[in-house]
């Protein structure tokens, strides 16, 4: 009877166990795949980025929906003016209007968010150069080499406006704004050198190559198949991309 009552004991400290291992394995499996917030964030960008403001409007809906926030969505199509441009940053903000008059008119009330505030630093240059050091972790001197040299106003204007005064702001984090980078120039043809950049720093920030993955899908399912395997490429195995492909 004592033995039978010990082998229980060792029965049932092995099935906790058993328990906190997969509870670990499917907690590791959700934190390894874009949630709603980042699906909506890749939508969001690349339609931005192609000026699709029709499949915009539905995935800005889509976005509120799932919890990304007024000021997040806001701060995304600001940011997005330095990859695609103000004229389509300015059509999805009209758009983004539009849609929250409509929802408001319908009696949602979305949450405003976390506000922009705006660090004063006195030397934009280099806040902007040591934000670009941490998505990079690597050291940027000062000119960037070869384009910063070549067209130096260019290099100031990257490091002091767009890793300062845009990516210097706390609305979105790091890992969220090159998300949304990714997403736009994945969209985008011809700017593979661009995307393979800041798909290294997304990686830095966080971003997972499943969570890669996922993008590319969606990618595919917005914008084209030819965008999302121009995407695939950059960071996938030639295998793994064969697989993909083969999937598809």
């Amino acid at each position: 009877m004592a033995i039978r009552k010990y082998l229980n004991k060792i029965l049932f400290f092995i099935l906790i166990i058993s328990i906190q291992i997969m509870n670990g394995q499917s907690k590791k499996s959700a934190d390894n795949n874009l949630n709603l917030q980042q699906q909506s964030i890749v939508a969001i960008s690349s339609l931005t980025a192609v000026g699709d403001v029709n499949k915009l409007k539905e995935q800005l809906n889509s976005g509120l929906d799932s919890g990304v926030s007024i000021n997040e969505i806001k701060e995304i199509l600001v940011q997005l003016y330095a990859y695609c441009g103000f004229p389509r940053s300015l059509n999805a903000i009209s758009s983004f209007m539009n849609v929250l008059e409509e929802r408001k008119s319908k009696g949602i009330h979305d949450p405003e968010g976390k506000k922009n505030v705006l660090n004063n630093d006195p030397d934009k240059y280099e806040q902007g150069r040591k934000v670009l050091e941490i998505l990079t972790k690597t050291p940027q001197s000062k000119p960037a080499p070869g384009f910063g040299e070549f067209a130096p106003r260019i290099d100031a204007f990257l490091k002091e406006h767009l890793f300062a005064d845009i990516f210097d702001s706390d609305v979105l984090t790091y890992q969220q704004r090159e998300l949304v980078t990714i997403a736009a120039l994945s969209a985008m043809p011809g700017l593979e050198s661009q995307l393979q950049s800041h798909i290294k720093m997304g990686i830095n920030t966080g971003i997972t190559e499943n969570q890669l993955v996922q993008a590319a899908a969606l990618i595919e399912k917005y914008i084209n198949k030819e965008q999302a395997e121009s995407f695939r490429k950059l960071f996938l195995k030639p295998a793994d991309t064969a697989t993909v492909n083969k999937g598809n």
